[in-house]
């Protein structure tokens, strides 16, 4: 158990028998009335955002998440399967469903982390960048390079990433894996 003063970012709560991740808080004391913490709760299963608002002093039941580096290795159906490299070398099999959008950005040998709350796979978390190679984009037109246009692009994993137009195929590029832009040449 924790106090509402205890928030920070990252931390964990079951609430209603359901785990939430403290996206944002903020620590309000008006004028008149008594001190409340307004936060930005998302859920660790859905995804889904919610506002909540806590009297100050409430006490809140945090729940105990393991965060463990891990290697990605591959995909095996409809599961990915990450190792501890780092301590026991066990492997590890996550629903394609934990893994989400980030299959976009995982490539075999990748260092992940990944959160587990009893033994059950919460989420992956990626670097916030990565370098992928484009497989496959269109040829820039000439005189196009100075404009600031963009063109789709596709990377090794298979997703598609907007970039400019004098990215060719072959080249090294980062991406952003949290929202998929483009972020220079490597």
């Amino acid at each position: 158990m924790a106090t509402t003063n205890d928030l920070k970012n990252g931390l964990v709560l079951n609430l209603d028998k359901e785990l939430w991740s403290v996206v944002e808080f903020q620590h309000v004391k008006p004028g008149k009335g008594p001190a409340f913490v307004r936060t930005k709760l998302k859920s660790v299963m859905s995804g889904k955002v919610v506002d909540k608002t806590f009297n100050a002093g409430t006490k809140v039941e945090t729940a105990t998440v393991d965060k463990r580096t891990m290697q990605y290795l591959y995909l095996d159906g409809d599961e990915y399967v990450f190792m501890d490299h780092t301590d026991t070398f066990e492997q590890f099999h996550v629903p394609s469903a934990v893994v989400g959008s980030n299959a976009d950005f995982l490539l075999p040998e990748a260092e992940v982390t990944v959160a587990f709350h009893e033994g059950v796979p919460l989420y992956v978390e990626l670097p916030t960048s990565v370098f992928l190679e484009v497989t496959y984009t269109e040829p820039g037109l000439q005189g196009d390079r100075s404009t600031g246009g963009t063109k789709p692009a596709t990377v090794e994993t298979g997703a598609t990433v907007q970039v400019p137009l004098f990215i060719t195929t072959g080249e090294k590029i980062k991406v952003d894996t949290r929202d998929g832009r483009y972020l220079g040449r490597s």
